[in-house]
């Protein structure tokens, strides 16, 4: 019933949103919502605009494209700036055909899908509101209504800015129907919809020989020449081709370098000029944006054509890459696995991230900086700092590979190996080994693979499955020292009172000789060696950390290892370190005693309850890191 009441406010909604009137109701519209008069391409930018903006690293995030785009904020940062915003001031920059260039399954089509659906959903909103005559096949805009030569008068009265001229339909029955009283033409909301073919075009190649111009520029109506006489009676003719019934909107031609070169030319006039010839009529305006996707092969086949260009002035280019950020990568997976039916399968934690590890190394180039390798690498792109590298470094090694991304393993093959892992499992979960192993599989399995590059992935396999190694060990180190609690508190507790000590050139009381003692230099070192602080630099690092604690106590505030995160990680790999021959008795041994199993249960029921595991992915973790440290 609940579903039933929701569809009845939709179709009340509906209602709402629709309005007819006459060109002077409309103009009334106008003067109070000048901006339904916006042209295409600054329809698009403030949809995108309006979504929200945030900024993160000195790089600008589209909130409109976050839900299904990741690891891509630097490229559609240039696209928004470099092309919609110029476009939306009506720059030069909009007389130009947007193509998307870059690698298979690199996020092309999504983008263009999500401009469409977003313009659809846009046009029901209040700001991006539109209008069109009444009856006109291109849905055009009312105030090409206006005679060309009070437009002046009229921008200056209303600010609004006209450009564009009626089609011949819309002449023709301004003439017929309304005796040349463009006041009383009728005006309806339009809503852009791809499935009701208003203001959204879509056109797909196919041969060449069998396609028609048709399909962009509209036909003749053959049954209607005997009752209105002529081809050129705009009632004869359809204007249902993609480049008609995409005005007002966006038009999409996918794999546009496939076209034929007939079908190219019309796109001459109508970016550089805005019109298009169709039938027996003179140039039809149209507002649209233009885009079009290809991969690099295509597009690079295109320009050493000669014939073609003409059109090479009247392209943008925009480089599509594949996602370099591991993190990124993951999301990417999560959604498309979101859209399957693989809900009842529980997929381990770290078995998408080895999954991203591996095609994030396929797309990097090799860095020519000293001391950086194609690890390290990836981890900086990920936002972690390296040693000898900081954050303010990535740009600088960008700049060093400009094509980066632009080849690798792309996600689709990622995405298969992942459904095959799926779909064999047994166990209802699989894990990254699994992954791993699906990945490799699949190599053998991929006809276009050379032997050079056979190796180079499983070597990059290879790389992840080292990188799950340190994961799995940290998570079980974690899931331990979580059931050794209170020994890591003595153990910090230890350490604090030695380099309060060390640093006030204080000496520190037996609790029970009560004889002093100098501070524990081979205690501090073997905690602070846990997290790379170097001999040189310890001296700095335990005056921060007696300032931290410091600051604490003036606000009364209780200072523990927990509230320094590299002071816990050095605490945890430190006491980890001491317990590493109880944790490989404990995981590796057939028949656990009873002290055994208990700490065994403990550590399960932690990764479980805290870490995302399932029982099952929990105990071969747990097995998988006995066999590494019993190596």
């Amino acid at each position: 019933m609940d579903f039933l009441k929701r569809l009845e406010e939709h179709r009340s909604l509906e209602k709402e949103l629709a309005w007819e009137g006459t060109f002077q109701e409309y103009l009334q519209i106008v003067k109070e919502r000048p901006w339904i008069c916006q042209l295409a391409h600054a329809r698009i930018y403030n949809m995108i605009k309006d979504a929200g903006v945030e900024e993160i690293d000195g790089v600008k995030r589209y909130k409109f494209f976050s839900s299904e785009l990741f690891g891509l904020d630097r490229t559609l940062e240039k696209l928004v700036e470099e092309y919609f915003h110029p476009a939306a001031r009506r720059l030069d920059v909009r007389k130009r055909i947007l193509l998307l260039m870059g690698p298979v399954s690199g996020g092309k089509s999504t983008l263009v899908a999500m401009l469409k659906r977003g313009l659809e959903k846009y046009s029901r909103t209040d700001r991006g509101a539109l209008y069109g005559i009444k009856g006109c096949p291109m849905h055009e805009e009312p105030l090409h209504l206006i005679p060309r030569e009070l437009r002046p008068e009229f921008e200056k009265e209303y600010g609004v800015y006209v450009e564009g001229e009626l089609c011949p339909y819309c002449r023709m029955i301004l003439e017929t129907e309304y005796d040349g009283r463009i006041e009383n033409v009728r005006v309806e909301r339009i809503f852009l919809s791809e499935e009701n073919r208003v203001g959204i075009g879509t056109f797909t190649p196919s041969d060449p020989k069998s396609q028609d111009i048709a399909d962009l520029t509209g036909s003749v109506d053959f049954s209607t020449i005997a009752e209105y006489g002529s081809e050129s009676d705009p009632r004869a003719y359809r204007f249902d081709g993609e480049l008609n019934i995409a005005n007002r909107g966006i038009m999409e031609f996918q794999e546009m370098l496939k076209c034929d070169e007939k079908f190219l030319w019309n796109l001459l006039s109508l970016s550089q000029e805005g019109n298009f010839k169709a039938g027996r009529f003179a140039l039809i305006y149209a507002d649209e944006m233009i885009v079009a996707h290809t991969n690099e092969n295509e597009y690079k086949a295109f320009i050493s054509n000669k014939k073609n260009e003409a059109l090479h002035s009247r392209i943008i280019v925009m480089k599509i890459p594949y996602n370099l950020r591991v993190s990124d990568e993951v999301k990417i997976y999560e959604k498309l696995i979101r859209q399957s039916d693989l809900k009842d399968i529980h997929i381990a934690p770290h078995a998408l991230r080895v999954a991203a590890i591996f095609s994030v190394l396929s797309r990097l180039k090799e860095s020519k900086k000293q001391g950086m390798d194609i690890v390290k690498k990836m981890k900086l792109y990920d936002g972690e700092d390296v040693e000898g590298f900081k954050q303010k470094d990535v740009t600088e090694l960008q700049n060093e590979a400009p094509e980066e991304g632009m080849s690798g393993v792309d996600p689709r093959y990622v995405i298969n190996r992942l459904s095959s892992a799926l779909i064999r499992t047994s166990t209802r979960c699989i894990n990254a080994l699994d992954v791993l192993r699906a990945l490799k599989d699949g190599l053998d399995q991929h006809p276009s693979i050379t032997r050079e590059e056979k190796e180079r992935l499983l070597n990059f396999i290879s790389i992840a499955r080292k990188e799950y190694d340190e994961m799995a060990k940290k998570e079980v180190q974690k899931a331990f020292v979580y059931s050794y609690e209170e020994s890591a508190r003595i153990l910090f507790d230890n350490y604090l009172d030695n380099v309060e000590a060390y640093c006030n050139g204080t000496k520190l009381k037996d609790p029970i000789t009560d004889e002093e003692l100098d501070p524990d230099e081979k205690l501090m070192r073997s905690i602070e060696e846990q997290i790379g602080v170097s001999e040189n630099a310890k001296k700095s690092f335990r005056e921060e950390i007696l300032i931290r604690l410091s600051s604490y106590a003036r606000k009364g505030k209780k200072f523990d290892y927990t509230c320094h995160e590299r002071l816990r990680e050095a605490v945890e790999k430190k006491l980890f370190a001491d317990l590493k021959d109880v944790v490989k008795i404990t995981t590796s041994t057939k028949t656990p005693d009873a002290e055994q199993l208990k700490r065994i249960n403990e550590v399960s029921n932690k990764l479980i309850s805290e870490y995302g595991y399932c029982a099952v992915c929990a105990n071969e973790l747990l097995k998988y890191v006995g066999s590494l440290l019993n190596r």
